[in-house]
């Protein structure tokens, strides 16, 4: 399959807003060992690529700058010893950088092949929110079916995957959102109680809802105050996962409850890690999850699409936090 030399893409030309964000053209990357070279159809926009853009996220060593965690597209060469795809071949990837592109070289390992009757731009929102959801929620986290998860930023693409998988694994949902919209759509994807964080405490309705307990597991992507009240709101052996620190890294916390309470406060980046670390997610996504968005009993929750070039648009809706669920990228059609 032959593929032009080069090609569009998308790099933040020092630190800020979205107007820093340049179309440039740049060499179609080669795969090397194991890797296969992808045309991506579609990718997901994150919350790591706003960091990058700002200036506080730079890629790992040896990575591209090219912006962009996650693509969908059609297989296009094999580099050496990469037998698990071939040309023609609709896959969805996980990539380091490189995504917002219209080529991008992935590690095979890290590529799930496309579930029947999902569209590019759906698998172009999967594999990071996916992958994040997973080795956090489950694997740091451990969930299990009947337990309650306290998830938070609900109607963001990290919260709509994680109310969608923790329900299909059986366990009792409660989320925050900052509006009564956002709530709404929480609900309507599983959630058993969506929390208006702008007008509700959401330690004493956790609180309440639980007889005092607290609940057993706690996704937090804001940090900053949130920590605390975390520890108020968690059960006795309770975990809690740190996935990101919207609101910041730091804060004024009275740990004595961590240590009454036998809590497990964790977290974890997913970037940074090896091409063989995330294999081992994408082996227990293609065995637990991929017949899920098969069978249509979880699905990516699309807020809006926009072409490669209107990538600044794109950035501005993440910005304004008025999306509920993913924004896209569209490379080809």
């Amino acid at each position: 399959m032959t593929h032009p030399a080069t090609m569009r893409a998308v790099i933040a030309d020092g630190g800020g807003g979205p107007e820093v964000l340049k179309l440039v053209e740049r060499p179609v990357p080669q795969p090397g060992q194991g890797e296969i070279l992808v045309r991506v159809h579609a990718g997901g926009i994150n919350r790591p690529d706003v960091f990058q853009r700002l200036g506080n996220y730079p890629p790992p060593p040896g990575a591209s700058d090219i912006l962009g965690l996650e693509i969908a597209g059609e297989v296009v060469a094999c580099g050496e010893d990469a037998t698990d795809f071939s040309p023609g071949d609709r896959v969805m990837a996980l990539v380091a950088s490189g995504g917002y592109a219209d080529y991008a070289v992935v590690a095979q390992d890290n590529a799930i092949p496309l579930p029947e009757g999902l569209s590019m731009v759906e698998a172009g929102a999967i594999p990071e929110t996916y992958f994040t959801v997973w080795t956090n929620m489950f694997d740091r986290g451990g969930l299990r079916a009947g337990e309650t998860v306290l998830i938070h930023g609900g109607s963001s693409g990290i919260g709509t995957t994680a109310i969608q998988l923790a329900k299909a694994f059986g366990a009792t949902v409660f989320v925050t959102a900052g509006s009564q919209e956002k709530c709404e759509a929480c609900v309507k994807l599983g959630a058993d109680r969506a929390i208006n964080y702008r007008d509700e405490d959401f330690v004493a309705v956790v609180k309440e809802a639980t007889d005092g307990k607290g609940v057993p597991l706690i996704i937090d992507m804001v940090g900053g105050d949130y920590i605390g009240r975390n520890y108020d709101a968690a059960a006795t052996e309770g975990r809690i996962v740190q996935i990101a620190f919207l609101k910041g890294g730091k804060a004024e916390v009275d740990f004595r409850r961590l240590m009454v309470k036998r809590l497990h406060h964790t977290g974890s980046t997913l970037r940074p890690r090896s091409v063989a670390q995330k294999a081992e997610i994408a082996h227990s996504l293609r065995e637990k999850v991929v017949p899920l968005l098969a069978k249509g009993a979880c699905k990516p929750i699309i807020d809006s699409t926009f072409k490669l070039e209107d990538v600044a648009k794109a950035h501005a809706r993440m910005d304004s936090s008025a999306h509920i669920g993913k924004i896209v990228l569209t490379m080809a059609d």
